[in-house]
């Protein structure tokens, strides 16, 4: 009887420890697995318009539906809250205010039009607000007003630029996979919305250093030492063109040798 209760007191024991032993793998063990199932159901939302600028791309859906699960986000939200730029993932402006909101901090538009944005926010377990400002010239110091987007919404860029400011600023700890906003990232990429003129063709003049090339009349006496029936050819080198009257080739003088 002794030993049945001791074998017992031993399957308890090992019952006990097997899942502490468990515990320091299983956390990447079970973000491995559903890694798979998410990339299972990827397959078939890049197949349709949900997917937005990553349809047809089911690895960059199981990406993102990965990201926004690690940040709170539940799977189609993510979707409709990031944007790839410049191959970086980044959330919308709105997503971020959306995302630090959902967490217990206090975000306020305090003013805002085409020509300034004011927003101040604080964090969930502080009284103290923190306050930004974005204005026309300060986006003018960055070189953004003349971008595509800023002239067309300048209202709609400044908060998005006080928002990802702000967020930063009260809550980096919910931010700190995806810290700058879409707009933010966008406003960096040149390739897409450098608007600057491109830079003027170099003259002749410029290559010489303001000396134009001489060029010889077209009416000038070959000089001593050309010899009639040659051209310039494209190595440099004087080449020797046919004598098609007289159907013979002259003899031609050749660099370093005798004529």
């Amino acid at each position: 009887m002794t030993t049945e209760l001791a074998t017992r007191d031993e399957q308890t024991v090992a019952a006990k420890q097997q899942p502490q032993q468990l515990t320091a793998k299983s956390a990447l063990v079970i973000w491995a697995e559903e890694a798979r199932v998410v990339a299972n159901i990827a397959v078939s939302i890049a197949k349709t318009p949900f997917a937005g600028q990553l349809r047809g791309k089911p690895e960059e859906v199981t990406a993102v539906i990965l990201a926004g699960n690690e940040i709170g986000l539940p799977p189609m939200a993510a979707l409709k809250a990031f944007d790839i730029i410049q191959g970086t993932p980044a959330l919308r402006a709105h997503a971020m205010r959306g995302l630090v909101q959902s967490k217990g901090h206090k975000i306020q538009l305090v003013e805002s039009d085409d020509k300034h944005c004011i927003m101040r926010g604080r964090r969930a377990d502080d009284e103290d607000w923190q306050q930004v400002e974005w204005d026309m010239p300060r986006a003018a110091l960055l070189g953004l007003v003349n971008k595509a987007e800023w002239k067309k919404q300048p209202q709609t860029m400044l908060v998005a630029r006080a928002t990802g400011e702000l967020c930063r600023l009260i809550a980096s700890d919910v931010l700190y996979a995806v810290p700058y906003t879409s707009e933010e990232l966008r406003d960096s990429d040149t390739t897409t919305y450098d608007v600057r003129p491109a830079a003027p063709a170099l003259s002749v003049a410029a290559i010489t250093g303001g000396q134009p090339t001489p060029t010889a009349p077209a009416s000038a006496d070959p000089e001593p030492d050309e010899v009639p029936g040659e051209s310039d050819g494209e190595d440099g080198l004087w080449q020797q063109e046919p004598d098609t009257q007289a159907g013979t080739w002259p003899t031609v003088a050749q660099p370093g040798g005798e004529a």
